[in-house]
């Protein structure tokens, strides 16, 4: 062990000691507090005087009409447009971010700064919220989508660190196996991610330069993912069943050991059936802690060392306990919740290597177990179910046979009037937004569980002092506006994961599923009249109509013709195999040794080295005949709608052609952005295009929908292509079925060639985001689209 090893391990033991000492003596003030029940007169005068701004006094009929007017939180747009009509947007907002500064920026509600920021804030937000947005009913808040992130990091100059970070979170996703719980590894990630920006962003003056600005958000992006990868990779994965003990023991000694000497240990000779997962999961934690470790200074550092070795350290103390122990002392309860409900915010102020605040550690140290014990109380089920100690399943199930067990739902309480009057010394603000939390936590808990359940766990809980918890009781009964936007933003993420989740899973199952029917469709008969050996053309054609084609235009023709506009599937089956008839055709063109030479498409030899150069361009012509002659077989449409198609399809047909001959004019010329755009859609994004548009022109929708497909089109038809070119110079071959580096060796512009790898990325989610902003104009489902959208820049092939 090295010099520096030595002294991290010091640092660390010393803190722990030091730490436990301290919630030590934060335990026996609270335990001295809930013995005597001090905490009851207190906080009776308190809510008293709460009430009067949340219980009133409504007639027959304003209880009527408020019961017409309010919407469920659920619909989220109403509902905020519900508080701003009644005059409680303000309060509503104000209370849920003096919580956000309380709980995550450990702020006094009392400082003049704070209360400035605060307000300026609640003012960003409401401007945010009411501002028309043009979404679809249902769609998520614009902040929310990939879209509004990115458009948020190319205002902050951060375009770089936020796709970095999209292509994280979409590699964690892929990567949590089915025993964990991927969404809630999102949301944590996610939620990590904002706080560390948070703090980041309240540390920063708003005379900031720019730059500097710019560079300490992207850092802030980076830190939090790397830090909240501590949750699903640590956290998560040791409290779940996916690993057997002894792989939960070797793992946390490796965690362990990292934090006490500053080093990661090599993964080793791991074997099993979870290896796979565990050699990602060592790689991503190995290159996170060596960023934060990276960005510490001399000061900070042992301070980062400490803080985490005393929350991994108390968490695995906790982990350690089992339900069927029945002799856990109090302090052996509660001391590590304390350490490591505190320490998990303290931890955040080091990952960002700010200056010490004495203020904020204080508050933040006897702020946390208040968050620990509601957050507990909200999953104690949950928790019982899978055998997790905490203070509440410990005294569910010990309550009757320990009477020296301390009531947790007593001590919660005695944590509210301590920190009311004791730690934010009696300030009105705190007093307020604290309650508010309190009695809307038991409220969503009540409905959560229903009346009955509820009732049965406050018999056993609120038996303290009756005339305190008859209070509390009329309170969670009859109190109003306790509700918080943070609470709002969680279920509607949650909903929203949700949602997404099953979306793709649709859109997958319907991508297979019309994918295999269009392979149907699609073989050319024999021409029977002719021997086979004189028709080589159509054994040629299916040749490269078999291959193991991505079948997008045609799939998205069936989906938005059948699904969006109610047209019949038989009839339009000419359509998809014209659309794939044009499209085989351009690529046959397009591997030709005349134009981009290749060898291999689709995971086969290109059709002119099994045939013949000769063969290989008659073919494409007999296919783009045989497009024109399905087009005119629309016999279940009205004639001149099909005349109007056909028009149609034979002007992106023209701009297909001028896309190629552009692209082989171009070879070996250094092409501007603008002509690169203009040639990207003549190549790829006018078959996007006439996908959407052909399916519209058939079931005559108008003309304004029409032009939002066309600019939607264009859009991702245009990241699709500048994919293609990133998937070529970083692409797997085998996974690709194709060569890489093709456009290297033909000497063609590319958005890769023309503006970087890291240029052409930005270029991608710039157009991604003007995709998705044209779907706003769309008065129809687009979920297919936007997960196609999503497909489009974020596939391997």
């Amino acid at each position: 062990m090295n010099l520096m090893s030595v002294e991290f391990t010091n640092y660390a033991d010393t803190g722990y000691r030091l730490a436990e000492q301290r919630a030590a003596q934060y335990f026996s003030s609270l335990y001295g507090q809930v013995k005597e029940k001090t905490y009851v007169p207190v906080l009776t005068k308190d809510i008293e005087i709460w009430k009067r701004s949340h219980v009133r006094h409504r007639s027959l009929w304003s209880w009527f009409w408020r019961g017409q007017q309010q919407p469920d939180t659920r619909d989220y747009e109403r509902y905020i447009g519900w508080l701003n009509y009644t005059g409680k947007l303000d309060d509503y907002l104000d209370r849920s971010v003096s919580y956000i500064y309380m709980r995550d920026l450990g702020q006094a509600l009392d400082a003049p700064g704070t209360k400035e920021r605060i307000r300026q804030v609640v003012a960003d937000i409401k401007t945010g919220l009411l501002r028309p947005t043009g979404t679809n009913r249902g769609d998520p808040p614009e902040f929310m989508s990939l879209a509004g992130f990115y458009r948020w990091a190319q205002k902050e100059g951060i375009e770089t660190a936020a796709i970095w970070v999209i292509d994280k979170l979409k590699n964690v996703s892929a990567h949590i196996p089915k025993e964990l719980d991927a969404g809630q590894a999102q949301r944590k990630l996610i939620k990590i991610i904002l706080g560390v920006v948070m703090h980041v962003i309240e540390e920063m003056e708003e005379e900031t330069p720019p730059a500097e600005r710019s560079r300490r958000l992207d850092e802030a992006i980076r830190l939090g993912y790397s830090y909240g990868l501590t949750y699903p990779f640590i956290d998560d994965l040791l409290d779940s069943r996916l690993l057997t003990a002894v792989e939960k023991e070797r793992y946390s000694r490796m965690i362990q050991a990292a934090l006490l000497t500053g080093i990661v240990p090599e993964l080793g000779g791991w074997t099993g059936d979870n290896v796979e997962f565990i050699k990602y999961v060592h790689s991503e934690l190995r290159e996170a802690f060596e960023y934060i470790k990276g960005l510490q200074r001399p000061e900070t550092v042992s301070t980062f060392f400490e803080q985490s070795y005393v929350f991994f350290q108390a968490q695995d103390i906790d982990r350690a306990k089992e339900l069927s122990y029945a002799h856990y002392s109090n302090e052996e309860l509660y001391i590590p919740v304390i350490l490591k409900s505190a320490s998990s915010r303290l931890i955040v102020r080091s990952v960002i290597h700010a200056s010490m605040d004495e203020g904020f550690d204080h508050r933040t140290f006897y702020y946390g177990i208040y968050n620990q014990l509601a957050d507990d109380f909200a999953d104690m089920f949950d928790d019982m179910e899978g055998g997790a100690v905490t203070p509440y399943t410990y005294y569910l199930k010990y309550h009757n046979q320990r009477p020296d067990l301390i009531n947790p739902y007593e001590l919660y309480w005695t944590v509210i009037g301590h920190l009311i009057h004791n730690v934010y010394r009696s300030d009105i603000k705190t007093r307020e937004v604290i309650l508010d939390r309190a009695i809307n936590g038991l409220k969503r808990c009540k409905e959560r569980l229903g009346d009955d359940k509820y009732n049965e766990v406050m018999d056993i809980f609120a038996s303290g002092d009756p005339d305190f918890h008859r209070l509390i009781g009329r309170m969670v009964r009859k109190a109003e506006d306790v509700d918080f936007f943070d609470k709002l933003l969680r279920d509607q993420m949650n909903t929203f994961l949700k949602n997404d989740r099953l979306e793709k899973e649709d859109f997958q199952t319907t991508v297979r599923a019309v994918r295999d029917q269009i392979n149907s469709l699609l073989p050319i008969p024999q021409n029977n009249g002719t021997p086979e050996v004189k028709d080589p053309l159509t054994g040629a054609a299916n040749y490269s109509l078999e291959g193991d084609g991505k079948r997008l235009r045609p799939i998205l023709t069936w989906v938005m013709g059948v699904n969006e506009y109610g047209l019949n599937a038989s009839a339009i089956a000419p359509l998809l195999r014209s659309l794939e008839y044009m499209h085989t055709a351009s690529l046959i063109f397009d591997d030709l040794p005349s134009q981009d030479n290749a060898s291999t498409r689709r995971g086969r030899p290109t059709l002119h080295e099994v045939h013949d150069s000769a063969t290989a361009e008659l073919t494409g012509l007999f296919l783009i005949q045989r497009a024109i002659k399905e087009q005119a077989s629309l016999d279940r449409f009205d004639a001149r709608t099909v005349l109007a198609l056909m028009q149609y399809s034979a002007g992106k047909a023209e701009e297909i052609c001028r896309g190629q001959a552009m692209d082989l004019q171009s070879k070996g010329k250094v092409l501007t952005l603008a002509e690169l755009n203009q040639l990207c859609f003549y190549k790829t994004g006018a078959a996007f295009e006439a996908s959407l548009v052909m399916p519209a022109i058939l079931a005559q929708v108008e003309d304004r929908e029409i032009a939002a497909l066309k600019t939607f089109a264009y859009h991702a038809g245009i990241a699709f292509q500048i994919k293609d070119d990133l998937l070529d110079v970083e692409g797997d071959r085998h996974v690709l079925g194709k060569p890489t580096l093709k456009d290297l060796d033909n000497n063609s512009s590319t958005f890769v060639s023309v503006l970087g790898s890291g240029g052409a990325r930005k270029a991608m989610w710039e157009h991604y985001c003007q995709a998705v902003e044209a779907l706003r104009e769309v008065p129809r489902n687009t979920a297919f689209l936007k997960h196609l959208l999503d497909y489009l820049v974020n596939r391997d092939r």
